[in-house]
């Protein structure tokens, strides 16, 4: 046991005492290794609250999908939309109400119609589905589950054995036409990147600026781009699920069979 007399004065730092046997002086080395064995804790706190907020985090983030639709589409069903709203006023405002009722049937049946084929059709994709929402139905497709997405004279998704449509991606055989020429074109001009393109295959425009493959073909490209790019990922797995669009169908069944009642009384 070291001395603590006048003869032989403990150091001031932390290595004060000479041994675990020491008196005084053990309460002043007390609270520095107390404030040493925290500071790793405090250190490791921050390094796991740094690390949350590092690449892991920022690989956890989740965007917002991509959606395709038919713009055209849109501003039709939109425009018809107005049409009937104009023509259920004008009907309540001059017409009898046997004509009003069957008017208003008529919406009931026709609006579902317009919404379900020009503006509900819709893709959403992201890197671990595919979803399609046709007129009447939904489709969740996992990437591990697409077996092709192709075009022909319409676009479609080949997966687990079935057959979807794609609505909200049309085939226009004009712009197909049109890029056809666009390529004959580069080609004759000797534009290297010509040699690059065939039918359904993706490049830049020409030197001319002209489109060389229809918007409809880049888009099913850009789809089976990403279905061979994410088919591996674990997040991409699971069952492909189908629901049929009842907010849709009820109505207009509804809406039909008021109709022809009232047509035929």
């Amino acid at each position: 046991m070291t001395s603590t007399g006048p003869s032989s004065p403990a150091p001031d730092g932390p290595e004060g005492t000479g041994g675990p046997e020491g008196t005084e002086g053990t309460e002043g080395t007390d609270r520095p290794t107390d404030a040493a064995k925290d500071a790793p804790a405090d250190g490791a706190a921050g390094s796991a609250a740094d690390s949350a907020t590092g690449p892991a985090a920022d690989s956890a983030t989740v965007y917002a999908d991509r959606v395709f639709r038919s713009n055209g589409n849109v501003v039709w069903g939109c425009l018809l939309l107005a049409v009937a709203a104009w023509l259920a006023v004008d009907a309540m405002l001059k017409s009898e109400a046997r004509t009003v009722w069957t008017v208003l049937a008529g919406l009931v049946f026709a609006v579902p119609l317009v919404v379900a084929f020009l503006l509900r059709p819709a893709v959403y994709v992201n890197d671990n589905r595919l979803r399609i929402r046709n007129p009447f139905r939904s489709i969740v497709l996992p990437w591990a589950k697409v077996d092709a997405v192709r075009t022909g004279y319409s676009s479609e998704v080949l997966a687990d054995g079935s057959k979807y449509q794609l609505w909200a991606i049309p085939v226009s055989l004009r712009q197909r036409k049109k890029a056809v020429r666009n390529q004959a074109r580069a080609a004759a001009a000797d534009d290297p990147r010509a040699s690059r393109t065939s039918f359904g295959r993706t490049s830049p425009a020409g030197r001319s600026g002209a489109r060389l493959v229809a918007a409809s073909d880049q888009t099913v490209q850009d789809l089976q781009e990403m279905a061979e790019v994410n088919a591996g990922r674990e997040e991409a797995r699971g069952e492909v699920v189908v629901r049929w669009a009842y907010e849709v169908i009820v109505p207009c069944v509804i809406g039909l069979l008021a109709l022809i009642t009232l047509l035929a009384t």
